[in-house]
């Protein structure tokens, strides 16, 4: 399946931020428009990848501070498409029960929320076609699987099945006449399903069990040697949403693991 979502190139990171933005939500449409089919990827993945996302990473909290960093009031949706059964939901959270109730207290932890919540990364590959990302809040993993398709009859789970591909992996040289010889080009798209129903926010923003989620995880090196991910996000779900719900999260790269943080799942603040 390739992404529609416009891959904007590296020209200094606020102005990267800036463009991308913007891109990102006039692209969101829904995952059913988005191409048919995914292409073949090779057997060893890690082999072919165009970039190197492994390592630790750093969120980096650009936009949506108050309900990234906080846990915003009951009923505090904006900017999410909510239909009227989502924004039934979404006000009917009770924080007083979130801080004791240990059986939901991985809700805003599961797949569809889990990278906009502050905190660390840890990006491995497991072995030639799955990449390993883990999460120091929520103490998280999630697998994604090159070439592989969900699992008949596996039950829902906070991250689900994660099917991943290397897209845009044909470069063209100027205007358009052929390839870049030498050069590799591409970014990692990732199309998650099978999850439990969570929360798109710690304040109880709902998505169901019906969501189907795409990403597209990309890297980029500002001028200085910094180096960046950036995760653009499309939350598809036909029960809580009225259209795709899109974001843009950004990371940046860390020497080593020292900060390495893991905290369990809590249901009453971010970390």
């Amino acid at each position: 399946m390739k992404s529609i979502i416009p891959k904007c190139r590296w020209h200094g990171f606020t102005a990267y931020l800036s463009a991308c933005a913007s891109l990102t939500l006039v692209f969101s449409l829904p995952l059913q428009a988005q191409g048919a089919g995914t292409p073949a990827t090779p057997a060893d993945a890690r082999a072919q990848a165009p970039q190197d996302l492994t390592g630790y990473w750093v969120s980096l909290v650009t936009e949506d501070w108050r309900f990234r960093m906080l846990v915003a009031d009951p009923g505090d949706t904006e900017s999410v498409p909510l239909n009227p059964v989502g924004i039934k939901a979404a006000k009917a959270w009770n924080p007083q029960q979130a801080k004791t109730d240990g059986a939901d207290a991985c809700k805003a932890f599961g797949a569809a929320g889990l990278m906009r919540i502050p905190g660390r990364v840890h990006i491995t590959w497991q072995d030639g076609t799955t990449l390993k990302v883990q999460t120091d809040s929520g103490t998280q993993t999630r697998l994604f699987h090159f070439g592989g398709n969900a699992l008949a009859g596996e039950p829902p789970s906070w991250q689900g099945y994660s099917v991943a591909s290397w897209q845009g992996m044909a470069p063209r040289g100027p205007f358009g006449r052929g390839p870049v010889a030498g050069q590799k080009e591409g970014y990692l798209q990732v199309i998650t399903t099978d999850l439990r129903p969570g929360y798109l926010r710690t304040n109880g923003v709902p998505y169901s069990g019906h969501t189907r989620l795409l990403e597209d995880y990309d890297t980029f090196a500002e001028r200085g040697g910094d180096r960046y991910l950036v995760i653009t996000t499309i939350v598809h779900d036909p029960a809580y949403l009225t259209q795709p719900f899109v974001t843009s999260t950004h990371f940046k790269k860390l020497p080593d693991g020292s900060g390495w943080d893991p905290t369990v799942c809590r249901g009453d603040e971010p970390r």
